[in-house]
């Protein structure tokens, strides 16, 4: 069944609520966020002369929600157009209007009672095929619905939505008994296509998935460090990417989560399973003691400024993190942690081999070793003894742990990469108990949880038929990796690679490190360019699934280039660059880039320089060339110019001064896009660019549009004509730059990047305004990147970045 959602309603404006609100909003449906009325007056309402009828006051609630979400950090709202998709209003007041709504999200307090108060309202006046769904994070969504009718009952089941909702990618649906499986599925596909989330199906137990397994797991890891006397830093120092987890690790997790609402979970969920063998952990007298002593101080983590860690300044005025010494309730200093084996083994990259090599048995009694293994060993053994219960399929608990926790690996994939046998084999012998189905499993010469063929998964292990079930691949989803399985390669080198995606459609992907722009690099963008000469070849996809799209120019070999005095070679390097990408600017077959995450600097010019640009929702584009000194030199200067100031002045007596004042500041600020709508507020894409919300669907995206264009006949731009405002406009810009410097807001370098870049910008010295080709304002920047990276203090500047990482 597909269904059309032209309108959503979500009731609860707390954090999650009106982050959920923002998120639709975000994918530009129109939203109508409501709350409660509030039952008492603020002092500054009093002194307003307000009353419990005013509207301002009936409002109260929800407006301070939905401000939250808009002052949020990471932002909740993509861009200003979003914000305004929002409706706010109360529920005694508004209900009635989400007779509107095609779903109805439900998103108020964490309690069973209200909840059902609320959903017999809702029945009052729901549209009857309106959706209904919960946000509930562990209730039991049948019992949210109990007493209502059958047709609301069908309309019903649970959406949790994992916060923040605009960047975790997991969306748990619980359908119940009654819920109609058509309705369900409609949900999830509106979810994954124009929300970007990845849907898990969960079975209607407590905490579902995601939450039933870290929650408990989680509870282990505080049991066992506390009980074996590890630090908060050590813990930490084991638990991020040494083991295929995010930097936030264990304790720095509890911070950002909160530790009120953390021992909130931990409480309610112990209520809810009397029969987990291993609730008791929820309660264990060595994690109450810390999570108990935090809560009596008010230490909550970072909503309070110290939980496990605090933030404080040294000596020198520095920002640092003190560490809670969960004995004292002292903060400390922390020291690093030192681990042989972890020393031993972190520098292999491979995450199944480096825990491989971590639990070698020469390892045992390494301190770093042993608490790895206990708690790797804990979360297998506990996702095996849950599965049934609490999922469809083993495939679901990896994808709710990968998506909701940003982890490398699911537990059954992580098991697989260290091998489920031997594994299993030293399990029993410290007698951890492994779930029957796992001894069945292997019993019956199933040797691993997922069938690989030709590196790829094409099945996982079914423990009702008690054999693999074929994987399909979902639709729109076009990956790289079984493109090299299929013998589908043109072309490679270390830097980047050529594929055929079939229909003539080539695909140029980056794979140097951060995708930094380097010299193999730019012979293969060149290869890629010439192939679409050929016959039989109608487009280009430039795309990867990277990190990010592209970190820009590799500083290092500018900045080694810079310090040998090497500019001959820097200018040849920026020249091929710009020829580059002017070629695939002006190429007679559509070039299509596919950009995500981060596309900085050159990346930035990349995209700039494409056909069209498939972006998805979180692509982060700048020209951050300032923040080492340098200006851009790739076109980036010469797009804005020719995007934002060239249009407005084919218009007569418009004045060029705060257009070139925006590319300025755009620019010599080094801003970045925080989404893709900001990012085409920016500049940097263009309104006949796509923006996809399904980071999954991006290249097969991208390969459409290639065909698209083709279909229509696509012919290349023709030869742009750019403003140069000339030297009356630079002295304009020069005068910025002067007051910026005088009032201590730019160094003496800082000043000289900044009318370097305004040089070009206005089109150079020039004694009166003209119009002028792009090649001018491409000799432009590659002079000033020449003048400026021949510097001192610019060379200093881009061995800082290297050796800091921070400009």
């Amino acid at each position: 069944m597909k269904r059309h959602f032209t309108q959503v309603a979500v009731i609860g404006a707390g954090t999650m609520g009106a982050a959920i609100a923002a998120h639709v909003a975000n994918a530009g449906i129109p939203v109508l966020l409501l709350d409660k009325v509030p039952d008492a007056l603020t002092p500054a309402e009093e002194a307003r002369g307000l009353t419990l009828e005013s509207p301002a006051v009936r409002n109260r609630i929800v407006q301070e929600g939905f401000e939250r979400a808009r002052q949020r950090t990471p932002p909740a709202f993509m861009s200003p157009e979003a914000e305004r998709l929002v409706t706010l209003g109360n529920i005694a007041d508004d209900l009635g209007k989400i007779a509107q709504a095609d779903w109805i999200i439900e998103a108020i307090v964490e309690q069973l009672e209200p909840k059902r108060t609320l959903m017999a309202q809702i029945e009052a006046v729901r549209r009857p095929d309106s959706i209904v769904t919960s946000n509930t994070s562990g209730l039991p969504i049948a019992s949210l619905a109990a007493g209502r009718s059958d047709d609301f009952r069908r309309h019903f089941f649970g959406t949790h939505f994992f916060n923040p909702p605009r960047y975790m990618r997991l969306l748990e649906v619980t359908p119940t008994a009654d819920s109609d499986r058509e309705l369900v599925q409609a949900v999830a596909h509106f979810a994954e296509t124009m929300l970007g989330k990845k849907v898990v199906f969960c079975k209607d137990t407590p905490n579902f998935i995601g939450n039933r397994l870290q929650s408990i797991s989680g509870a282990f890891v505080l049991d066992y460090a506390f009980t074996h006397g590890y630090t908060i830093a050590e813990v930490d120092a084991l638990t991020g990417p040494l083991i295929g987890r995010p930097r936030t690790a264990v304790f720095r997790l509890y911070d950002l989560v909160g530790i009120d609402v953390a021992a909130q979970v931990a409480r309610n969920l112990y209520d809810l399973i009397p029969d987990d063998e291993y609730r008791h952990l929820l309660r264990s007298p060595a994690r109450e003691k810390v999570i108990n002593g935090l809560l009596e101080r008010g230490w909550l983590g970072n909503k309070s400024g110290q939980g496990f860690y605090k933030r404080s300044r040294d000596a020198e005025g520095k920002r640092v993190f003190l560490v809670l010494n969960p004995e004292t309730f002292d903060y400390e200093t922390p020291e690093k942690p030192h681990f042989e084996a972890v020393e031993a083994v972190q520098g292999i990259p491979d995450l199944g081999q480096r825990l491989t090599a971590l639990f070698d048995p020469r390892w045992q009694q390494d301190r770093g070793a042993r608490f790895v293994w206990a708690i790797i060993s804990f979360q297998l053994t506990y996702a095996a003894a849950r599965a049934q219960e609490i999922a469809y399929d083993l495939k679901s608990i990896d994808d709710a742990i990968r998506w909701g926790f940003n982890h490398q690996l699911g537990p059954f994939e992580l098991w697989d990469r260290l091998g489920v046998a031997p594994t299993v084999k030293r399990m029993e012998a410290e007698g951890l108990p492994v779930a029957p189905w796992v001894q069945e499993m292997l019993e019956a010469g199933y040797t691993s949880f997922y069938r690989v063929e030709n590196g790829q998964k094409t099945g996982y292990y079914d423990w009702e038929s008690k054999s693999y079930r074929d994987l399909t691949p979902p639709p729109r989803h076009l990956s790289i990796a079984p493109l090299r399985t299929a013998g589908k390669v043109v072309q490679q080198n270390e830097s980047a690679s050529i594929y055929d995606l079939d229909d003539g459609v080539l695909l140029l992907e980056f794979h140097s490190r951060l995708n930094t722009i380097d010299a193999p690099m730019l012979q293969m963008m060149r290869h890629a360019r010439s192939l679409l000469e050929k016959e039989g070849y109608v487009g280009l996809v430039i795309g990867n699934e990277g990190e990010h799209f592209c970190a820009g120019a590799n500083i290092l070999a500018v900045a080694t280039a810079a310090q040998q005095k090497r500019f001959a070679e820097i200018e040849e390097a920026i020249t091929a660059l710009q020829d580059l990408l002017m070629a695939f600017r002006y190429s007679p077959k559509p070039v299509v880039v596919a950009v995500h995450n981060r596309a900085l600097g050159g990346g930035a010019e990349i995209v700039m320089h494409a056909s069209r640009v498939v972006a998805h929702a979180e692509s982060y584009i700048g020209l951050v060339e300032t923040g080492v000194g340098l200006v851009p030199a790739g076109g980036g200067v010469k797009e804005l110019v020719r995007r934002l100031i060239s249009p407005a002045m084919q218009v007569q007596e418009t004045d060029p001064l705060p257009l070139a004042q925006r590319v300025l500041e755009t620019i010599g600020q080094a801003k970045v896009g925080r989404s893709a709508a900001e990012s085409r507020s920016l500049g940097f894409l263009g309104p006949q660019d796509r923006i996809v919300m399904q980071r999954d669907h991006l290249l097969f995206a991208a390969k459409r549009e290639v065909l698209n264009l083709v279909e229509e006949d696509y012919v290349p731009p023709p030869p742009a004509r750019l403003y140069a405002g000339g030297r009356d406009l630079y002295a304009a810009l020069k005068v910025g730059i002067w007051l910026m410097q005088q009032a201590g807001y730019l160094s003496e370098h800082d000043a000289l990047i900044g009318e370097k870049l305004a040089y070009i910008i206005a089109g150079g010295d020039l004694s009166a305004p003209q119009w002028t080709d792009e090649r001018y304002f491409l000799d432009l920047e590659r002079q000033a990147f020449l003048d400026l990276v021949g510097t001192e203090k610019t060379q200093a500047r881009l061995w800082h970045m290297l050796q800091t990482g921070e400009p």
